[in-house]
């Protein structure tokens, strides 16, 4: 979106690239972009928001010209953002492969980084997320008016005391402690190959452009934009809109 405008892609070496002790970025620095940070992992983020944006383009039938062209534009970005590896990246991938197949199916989620691992496959691709639970901030909670239940007081009945014999014969459900190895992080001349060749400003910007277009397959299956138009437009309609030849 801001690739026309070069003074975006020189904000980088100015306010990142010398912000970092070393050749990598630092995660949630400032980018020089207003409320847009640097991100931990750009690399397995496009790689995963791709992967799930081509598996959701298949809803669509192969002549919607959106497809057509959501397609090609994500398949080309996904084979840029590929093609730069981090130094390590294959013997991690080796060892996280075998991670997972230590795990049976029965464990295959657990928790891991203040949140829960899911595995799942994106357009023939495995993935391992980690979805944070949200932090409860009773001071950013709406009170939505309705009561909450009275607390007894007093000798209970027994139907009151029917279930407590039964919650304390039930046995605590364990929950399996994962320790996810994280994808070995892009470098600072990495991150800026990517930037120059997909040539859409920040890296940040474009997981933003990815986000959205994951969320605009489903608007575009939902409304069937693939199909004829209840109204059709009036002769010579678009005419204006025609590039002259």
């Amino acid at each position: 979106m801001f690739s026309g405008f070069p003074f975006v892609l020189r904000m980088r070496p100015s306010t990142r690239l010398l912000a970092a002790a070393t050749r990598f970025l630092e995660p949630g620095a400032p980018t020089g972009l207003t409320g847009l940070f640097t991100h931990p992992a750009p690399r397995s983020a496009l790689i995963y928001l791709y992967s799930s944006t081509l598996d959701k383009l298949k809803a669509l039938p192969e002549s919607s010209v959106y497809r057509q062209s959501t397609e090609a534009l994500t398949k080309h970005r996904l084979k840029i953002v590929e093609s730069v590896e981090p130094v390590g990246y294959r013997e991690w991938q080796e060892r996280a492969k075998k991670q997972l197949a230590e795990h049976s199916a029965s464990q295959e989620n657990g928790k891991a980084n203040g949140g829960q691992v899911v595995r799942t496959v994106q357009n023939g691709r495995e993935f391992v997320v980690t979805k944070l639970e949200p932090e409860y901030d009773e001071t950013e909670v709406e009170w939505d008016g309705e009561k909450g239940s009275p607390v007894l007081e007093g000798t209970r009945t027994s139907a009151e005391r029917s279930n407590q014999a039964q919650l304390g014969r039930t046995t605590p459900v364990e929950e399996k402690t994962v320790q996810w190895e994280p994808e070995p992080q892009l470098d600072a001349e990495q991150t800026a190959e990517i930037e120059n060749k997909i040539g859409a400003g920040l890296i940040e910007e474009v997981i933003q452009v990815a986000e959205g277009e994951l969320k605009l397959v489903d608007a575009m299956t939902q409304s069937k934009v693939w199909e004829e138009l209840e109204e059709k437009p009036s002769p010579g309609q678009w005419t204006y809109f025609e590039r002259k030849t």
